[in-house]
């Protein structure tokens, strides 16, 4: 895959580790995808990476624009740092602080003014329109699918069998990166999505068979929060690869980080709580079979982490 070839000079392949306790408690031989462990992190890094690696030295030269949440944006600095460009990230206004010090001392130029999500997206697009610059999208890019997809490389190189991949679902980039090589290379893996009741957005899309505005409640997931984009490359990825669609309660969400934490000694945050809590949910449906759970990022507010103990 020639997204794997671009980006190993700086991302980390993540590994993966068999956790006895997940095994026991399931049902299922259960393998965590330790994602969280990238630089930056988070997944985030291996498609942005690969996106700006793509690049002609003219576009570099002008600095690439994008829009975050946080992990999508800390791993364009990191990208654009490493490539000898600039980066300059719109961020919605309840952006964690501890995400923005981090992309402003990777360097990026940082603009935390816009509404939501979407919102930033939007005007980052317009932005770079305007001044002829590379908008780098945190999904809808086929350059930062594959980026993303090169877990999925990895995971085919590290386990011999996979009968289902559990992951967490924003704009739908990961799972449509996971999803396409892993379906061409095994086509009876399973690829399970996984959601916040509070925020369905790509589930409640798949299901109507449209893009459209779906409302959002507060979710400790916040990285997969956030409107879908008319016309994303993903949606139909998604509507083609998605096996099986588990929605979870926060609750639940919040349970999985504990036993994350508390059990498995990996500081986590919501979006891969988001995973785990979905396995956990649908266990007699895996029973004995190998199943990998994405853990796709670390970088967790203190704040949220306080409130689950």
């Amino acid at each position: 895959m020639a997204a794997a070839a671009r980006i190993k000079p700086i991302i980390r392949e993540t590994p993966v580790d068999y956790s006895p306790l997940l095994s026991q408690y399931t049902g299922c031989e259960v393998y965590l995808k330790l994602e969280h462990l990238q630089y930056t992190g988070s997944f985030k890094l291996r498609g942005a990476t690969n996106k700006i690696l793509s690049l002609s030295g003219e576009q570099l030269e002008q600095g690439v624009v994008a829009a975050s949440t946080g992990n999508h944006g800390l791993g364009v600095c990191y990208a654009a740092r490493q490539a000898g460009t600039t980066a300059t990230v719109y961020l919605p206004r309840d952006v964690a602080p501890g995400k923005l010090r981090l992309m402003q001392r990777l360097g990026g130029q940082t603009v935390p003014d816009s509404a939501d999500c979407l919102a930033a997206e939007i005007t980052a697009r317009a932005a770079a329109e305007d001044s002829g610059q590379v908008f780098v999208s945190p999904y809808n890019d086929l350059d930062v699918i594959a980026g993303q997809g090169t877990i999925g490389v990895e995971l085919a190189r590290q386990l011999e069998h996979i009968d289902a991949v559990f992951v967490s679902v924003g704009g739908g980039g990961l799972i449509a990166g996971i999803g396409a090589y892993l379906k061409e290379i095994s086509p009876r893996t399973r690829i399970v999505g996984c959601w916040p009741e509070h925020s369905p957005v790509m589930y409640e899309c798949l299901r109507a068979g449209k893009i459209f505005n779906v409302p959002e409640l507060p979710t400790i997931s916040e990285s997969t929060a956030g409107g879908l984009e008319d016309g994303s490359v993903t949606f139909p990825l998604c509507q083609n690869l998605i096996d099986d669609y588990v929605l979870v309660s926060e609750e639940e969400i919040q349970s999985a980080l504990r036993l994350l934490i508390e059990q498995e000694r990996w500081l986590v945050e919501g979006a891969a709580g988001v995973a785990l809590a979905a396995l956990l949910k649908e266990q007699p449906r895996f029973a004995g079979q190998t199943v990998v759970v994405l853990l796709c990022g670390r970088n967790i507010a203190s704040a949220k982490l306080a409130a689950l103990f």
